[in-house]
């Protein structure tokens, strides 16, 4: 079964790519099949990973971001393949 985990942060203003590079240089304690970066409007990174395991499984998952450097607490989602 394939999960995909998303992270979801709006940055504070003008720091999207600041954040967008934070987001990249997390490091997780295991690595996913698949990790794709995407930026939206109003300085919005979603990060998107794809595991190998069941839904409820425990999977590493990005931390929050420092407060300064965001709007709001992040967003998470987890799906399955269906």
């Amino acid at each position: 079964m394939s999960v995909a985990l998303m992270w979801e942060a709006r940055a504070a203003e003008g720091r999207g790519a600041e954040l967008l590079e934070w987001a990249r240089a997390q490091v997780l304690a295991a690595e996913p099949v698949r990790r794709e970066f995407l930026r939206a409007p109003q300085d919005r990174v979603l990060v998107i990973t794809w595991w190998d395991a069941e839904f409820g499984a425990e999977l590493p998952e990005l931390p929050e971001p420092d407060a300064e450097l965001v709007t709001r607490a992040v967003h998470r989602w987890r799906f399955e393949t269906a």
